[in-house]
């Protein structure tokens, strides 16, 4: 018999879930989102119409002549969409001008730039004397558009990839894809996967679902993970289907794209994957994965030698503008600041070390599988 709130045996932490749901609700949820590929493959279209808004009506395209000489710059656009109640702060991050000149060589560098300054101002915020409202800016996901028209990923993609892999969420996506047939879709997905795999680039592994998960949902989550890459199609247009129902889509000569149409593109396991499965896993990836190794590697620099001098430290542990710098606390205050910071960089060897030996320890095991 369940326990009853009469019953001397009921305690009540069967509603903590509930006391979660109310905090996380009144808190709202952010979520910082990065689309990155070459123009004219349908980025901002896409965005507008996962999000049902329009975040680029005040965009000016530049003319052919000007994107010859155009460099990769960081736009950040800011967006509260607010649903049944739930507030999300999305924050978008566009790299117009990528892969747009003619010499492309490093123009990734502006994105591993900008990635790494969001990790470092984390590290700032969440090493200083309040860490109560810290704003998390990191990049939780970047969606990366591929081109429908070549034969899998260029030597650009391929550079790009490698230089990010480890520092985000890779999703990668087809722009575009009505232009292919059902079973180009398919050759140039495998392609890519291949290319993926020979070029040891990660990508974000989707979790295992749990036993106790429904049928629905594990049908579902394999459709998402067959589907990757993404092939997708964008439209904020409503057309009418047959000239009957009226559809988001692209109207053709030759018939009707429909973008919500899991049998036209894979828009539907996208936006489901983004936004009802996996949003929360993409940020603990980022936070327990990604920004982990980044601050794993900035604690290591500091204990080499000539890098303990307290100068240093004290940019490490410094404040916001309205809080009191490190270096005007007194000394024994940083000096106790200082091993609590030798003491964490020993935590983070250990493990870093379990990790290793964890990661080791699968290899061999998929190993002694692949031999039987």
């Amino acid at each position: 018999m369940d326990p009853k709130k009469g019953d001397k045996e009921y305690v009540g932490f069967a509603a903590l879930p509930n006391q979660l749901h109310r905090k996380s609700v009144k808190k709202g949820f952010d979520f910082t989102l990065m689309v990155a590929g070459e123009s004219g493959l349908g980025k901002s279209t896409l965005i507008n119409s996962l999000f049902l808004t329009n975040l680029y009506e005040d965009r000016q395209l530049p003319e052919a002549s000007a994107r010859l000489t155009q460099t990769l710059t960081i736009e950040r656009r800011g967006v509260e969409i607010e649903e049944g109640g739930i507030k999300v702060k999305l924050t978008l991050v566009d790299t117009p001008g990528f892969g747009d000149s003619l010499d492309c060589s490093d123009c990734w560098l502006p994105v591993v730039h900008f990635i790494e300054e969001q990790f470092e101002q984390y590290l700032r915020d969440e090493s200083g004397l309040n860490r109560k409202n810290i704003q998390d800016s990191r990049v939780h996901c970047c969606l990366y558009f591929i081109s429908p028209f070549g034969r899998g990923l260029r030597p650009l993609d391929v550079a790009f990839l490698r230089a990010v892999h480890q520092k985000v969420n890779i999703i990668p996506v087809i722009g575009k894809a009505d232009a292919l047939m059902p079973n180009e879709t398919q050759a140039l997905k495998q392609k890519i996967r291949d290319q993926l795999k020979e070029e040891e680039i990660n990508i974000y592994q989707f979790p295992d679902c749990d036993s106790d998960e429904d049928e629905d949902f594990k049908r579902q989550d394999a459709e998402m993970k067959e589907s990757i890459p993404f092939a997708v199609v964008g439209s904020c247009e409503v057309v009418r289907a047959g000239g009957i129902r009226p559809v988001r889509g692209r109207r053709y000569s030759w018939g009707t794209v429909e973008v919500e149409n899991p049998h036209h593109c894979d828009f539907l396991n996208l936006r489901r994957m983004l936004v009802q499965t996996h949003l929360q896993d993409l940020k603990e990836v980022t936070h327990d994965l990604l920004y982990e190794g980044y601050r794993a590697r900035c604690l290591q620099s500091l204990a080499r030698p000539g890098a303990r001098d307290r100068a240093s430290r004290s940019k490490l542990s410094r404040q916001s503008a309205t809080e009191i710098p490190l270096p005007m606390l007194p000394l024994a205050e940083t000096e106790k600041l200082i091993r609590e910071k030798d003491e964490e960089l020993r935590r983070m060897q250990e493990m870093l070390e379990k990790m290793q030996a964890q990661m080791q320890q699968s290899q061999a095991q998929g190993e002694q599988s692949d031999a039987l």
